[in-house]
């Protein structure tokens, strides 16, 4: 055997390891990619269209941020805000969930609901800390549309059902579409709108009291305005402030009280004269009308 071989006995063995084709640290990046993309799946499988909303004013709205509720349910978010080509409005583009897509059709209203404070009600409190958000109302037309204009303010009940009057004033001072009408302080109507009267020598305030209500109005009803500060006073007794009409100054009001003597309804569209201030009679009026109970309506 020449010097310096190697019997076979004495080779090496070399050591095989086997190489694992999973390990255990990559478990954690896979979970949480698997999970990223099925929320995004999910997300997108819930997209539904993207609809373009122009408002004279978007004011706090922001991407990504502003939702769009219809009866205090999101069914959509602000995707987009610039300004309209024109430049005199707000674009706000919105992407719909898919099950409000529908929502997208003609006749639907959108208005932006903000926190406003007054001396007599307190609207939009639940955006003070989350800023400002979009309300639908969808509308019944058939056809779908892509692009709305945007109200400046909440829509006025129009069609809802009720009593339709109109009251005429010499001046209606600060009264406005959506100021409440009232009966013993109870909200019983609501102002839908004002224009002028006839030869524009006054101005027609169309009122709507709702139908359950529509039985207080009777022949011989007394309307007046409570927009305005009462003030009693004298040397002795000090002055006296009535906290009803100084909260009426920032909302707006309209009272009315019915004679206690039975008197029959009257039809839609009567015409009642509204006055400045109450007479100390209609204030005594105790007239037993029944109301129907709210399940009712």
């Amino acid at each position: 055997m020449a010097r310096g071989a190697v019997t076979g006995e004495e080779l090496p063995r070399a050591r095989v390891r086997r190489r694992r084709l999973f390990n255990l640290a990559w478990l954690v990046p896979l979970a949480a990619a698997l999970i990223a993309g099925a929320l995004m799946w999910d997300r997108l499988r819930e997209r539904g269209p993207e609809i373009a909303i122009t408002f004279a004013d978007g004011g706090g709205v922001r991407a990504g941020i502003t939702p769009v509720k219809y009866r205090g349910v999101t069914i959509g978010e602000v995707s987009a805000v610039s300004l309209s080509e024109d430049r005199k409005r707000a674009l706000v583009r919105v992407r719909l969930q898919r099950s409000a897509a529908s929502i997208a059709r003609e006749g639907t209203t959108f208005w932006i609901v903000r926190p406003q404070v007054g001396f007599g009600s307190i609207t939009g409190l639940g955006t003070v800390l989350t800023g400002p958000e979009i309300q639908a109302l969808p509308g019944k037309g058939e056809q779908r549309r892509k692009e709305f204009v945007g109200l400046d303010n909440a829509p006025v009940a129009q069609e809802a059902e009720g009593l339709s009057l109109v009251l005429r004033a010499e001046r209606p001072r600060s009264i406005r579409p959506n100021t409440p009408v009232q009966y013993r302080g109870v909200d019983v109507g609501v102002v839908q709108k004002l224009e002028l009267g006839p030869n524009s020598t006054s101005a027609d305030i169309n009122v709507l009291i709702y139908k359950r209500y529509a039985g207080l109005v009777r022949q011989g009803s007394a309307f007046w305005n409570t927009s305005g500060i009462n003030v009693k006073g004298g040397l002795l007794k000090g002055i006296e402030v009535d906290v009803e009409s100084l909260r009426s100054i920032a909302t707006g009001g309209i009272e009315f009280a019915t004679p206690s003597e039975k008197s029959p309804r009257v039809k839609p569209g009567t015409v009642f004269f509204l006055h400045d201030q109450p007479k100390n009679e209609w204030l005594s009026w105790l007239p037993r009308i029944p109301v129907p109970p709210a399940s009712a309506e």
